[in-house]
């Protein structure tokens, strides 16, 4: 196992559907889940078509690590995470994608799914100042067929990321 899947180690909880799902009912959000049973959003497109909104609205879950310390960033649809955006930030020599088994480690989610949702408080999260735009984005539900669709100043506040520009143009 790499440093930084053993950096954070979330509890194995509930099925990932369901952990979002009593996240979100905690806070009175529930109704702004959807699950789909034929359709897919694992990419952003997906994602957009399957909801009915800009690719710019989709949330991007992407976990880096930063100097063996994995991160999320939370990116618009239509942005990419800037590898050195984000270590001049942390102050970080080395910034990477994780790979599958830091990204589960890490948030307790799979690639596809990853949820801003009930991860570890250890965890830095980013939030992309390109999701400023929009008064209303959607964000993964922990699997690769479910979304949420979510106010963005309450997602601000559930999340406690700090709003940086971490990302750049899609190319």
């Amino acid at each position: 196992m790499s440093d930084a899947a053993e950096a954070v180690r979330p509890p194995r909880k509930a099925g990932s559907l369901e952990r979002v799902r009593t996240f979100l009912a905690a806070r009175g959000l529930e109704q702004d889940l959807v699950a789909f049973d034929d359709r897919s959003t694992k990419t952003c497109e997906l994602a957009a078509d399957a909801v009915g909104c800009s690719v710019g609205q989709i949330v991007k879950s992407l976990v880096f690590v930063a100097d063996g310390a994995p991160v999320l960033a939370l990116v618009a649809g239509d942005r990419r995470g800037d590898t050195k955006a984000i270590g001049k930030l942390l102050g970080a020599k080395s910034v990477r994608f994780a790979d599958a088994e830091t990204v589960r480690s890490a948030t307790g989610y799979a690639i596809g799914g990853v949820s801003p949702y009930d991860l570890p408080d250890t965890l830095t999260v980013l939030i992309d100042d390109s999701l400023l735009r929009f008064e209303t984005v959607y964000t993964a539900a922990g699997t690769p067929s479910s979304m949420v669709r979510m106010a963005r100043d309450v997602l601000l506040g559930l999340v406690h990321g700090q709003v940086e520009r971490i990302s750049s143009e899609q190319g």
